[in-house]
């Protein structure tokens, strides 16, 4: 029987899309034939059958309620309003189809029950869904001002400041672990919502646990659920954070283990316990790469980048954080001038572009030109000479340039002095003479003529 209850339990959130369905559909058909009234009779069955259908999605939600041990505070309202939910169904139907015992109802106009049922599947339906994903799951991607001003409690996430002068002295708990859990799991597990019976805002709540006893076995994080559901598979049911919240990454997993292990000190710093940097390098304030503009570009078109893609041409983010893309043709051996154009629709966000092994002249020297961000150009391996390689210097962000297996002649070194940004040039077996400075006056342009020799060290004269 207890099987049989928890299972019919189960199916509540399943049933509870039954009633809804039919309740939206009743207020719609309502809204359209609020003029002719020609559909009367349907409306009606249409809130017959939302009732009938509420009555059961409520038994199965009293049934879950028993069978999964939900406190009665947490569900008391969503049950009532369910129960009154499913009244005002029935309701909408004698209303609707004017039975004669309920004659009264006739002297009350139409609308101002349609608008409260509305109000009442919204709450109920609000409510249900704090029970089954938490509090203010629909706020959660939201900003703390929006959030606060719904009245919903904010956790501000507290920063890892480690750097490379002070990560010794700073106090391993409350400077790196403590914000770790504060910033990934005291959303579910706090005073106010604590999943599981588990708070996890003070040392003191984490060291108690929660319904399942405690979640921390000192120097044993194996034992420790704190860190065993860390780790397990994304989609398994007992992993936190749930699947749908921001993860903890794997530095962090780490820093927990290593705190369980060396049995969960509050007082000690990173340098006593003799931690290693390496632990701590991913908190470590991160460089900026300025190698690329410092500028902003809208995102390009995806219908462009799979047209380009479909051509045969390699097209990719640079980053997550940036609209910026790396184009290449080493899939497109045939790309010729002529082919350029298909590029137009991408010229704003290319920075890296890789024109090597292929069809191209030094006619495309005035069609880079179009690419104002264009930072990075490969063009080995063609047929390029240089001839009109100097229209390249009106690209203010170029910074290196491919040369090597190609017709590129010395005669045409001398231009890249006038290039505003230019770092590099690779000239590996093309046709510019070594004799070449390999640094042009007060041009900062390095000429790279590769054949590096490593130099001969003691130990590659040790005979095996």
């Amino acid at each position: 029987m207890d099987i049989l209850k928890q299972f019919l339990g189960r199916l509540h959130p399943l049933l509870v899309h039954l009633p809804i369905g039919f309740i939206i559909l009743g207020l719609l058909l309502q809204w359209y034939d609020r003029k002719i009234h020609a559909y009367n009779k349907i409306i009606s069955l249409v809130f017959l059958w939302a009732g009938i259908c509420s009555v059961f999605t409520c038994i199965s939600g009293y049934l879950q309620y028993l069978g999964e041990g939900y406190a009665f505070n947490s569900v008391k309202w969503h049950l009532w309003l369910g129960i009154v939910t499913t009244l005002f169904c029935f309701l909408m139907y004698f209303k609707i189809a004017e039975r004669s015992f309920l004659t009264m109802l006739k002297r009350f106009s139409i609308l101002p029950f349609s608008i409260l049922l509305f109000v009442l599947i919204s709450f109920t339906g609000h409510l249900g869904g704090d029970i089954t994903h938490g509090k203010g799951y629909l706020l959660e991607p939201f900003p703390n001002s929006v959030k606060s001003f719904f009245g919903q409690e904010i956790f501000e996430e507290k920063p890892i400041e480690l750097n490379e002068e002070h990560w010794e002295t700073s106090l391993f708990y409350e400077d790196v672990v403590h914000p770790i859990i504060n910033n990934k799991c005291v959303s579910c597990h706090n005073p106010k919502k604590s999943k599981g019976e588990l708070k996890l805002n003070t040392l003191g709540d984490i060291l108690k646990g929660g319904e399942d006893g405690e979640v921390i076995v000192q120097n044993n994080p194996e034992e420790s659920s704190l860190y065993t559901r860390l780790i397990l598979p994304k989609e398994h049911e007992d992993h936190m954070p749930p699947k749908e919240k921001t993860q903890l990454t794997k530095e962090e997993i780490a820093v927990i283990k290593v705190w369980i292990s060396n049995g969960n000190p509050t007082e000690m710093t990173i340098g006593q316990m003799g931690l290693s940097k390496d632990l701590f390098l991913s908190f470590f304030p991160q460089k900026e790469n300025n190698f690329y503009p410092n500028t902003t570009v809208v995102a390009a078109l995806a219908d462009s980048i799979a047209v380009i893609k479909k051509f045969g041409i390699h097209v990719q983010q640079i980053s997550n954080s940036s609209n910026f893309l790396s184009v290449s043709c080493i899939n497109k051996s045939t790309f010729g001038d002529k082919d350029f154009e298909v590029l137009n629709p991408i010229k704003e966000q290319i920075v890296v572009l890789d024109l090597g092994g292929t069809q191209i002249t030094d006619g495309i020297f005035e069609k880079l030109t179009t690419l104002p961000h264009l930072t990075t150009l490969k063009l080995d391996n063609t047929s390029i000479t240089g001839q009109g390689i100097a229209l390249l210097n009106q690209l203010e962000h170029l910074k290196s340039i491919n040369l090597t297996y190609t017709d590129f002649d010395s005669s045409f070194i001398p231009s890249f002095s006038e290039f505003q940004k230019l770092e590099k040039v690779y000239l590996y077996s093309s046709k510019a003479s070594q004799a070449t400075t390999k640094r042009m006056g007060e041009s900062d342009s390095i000429l790279d003529y590769g054949d590096y020799e490593l130099p001969k060290i003691a130990a590659d004269s040790i005979i095996y």
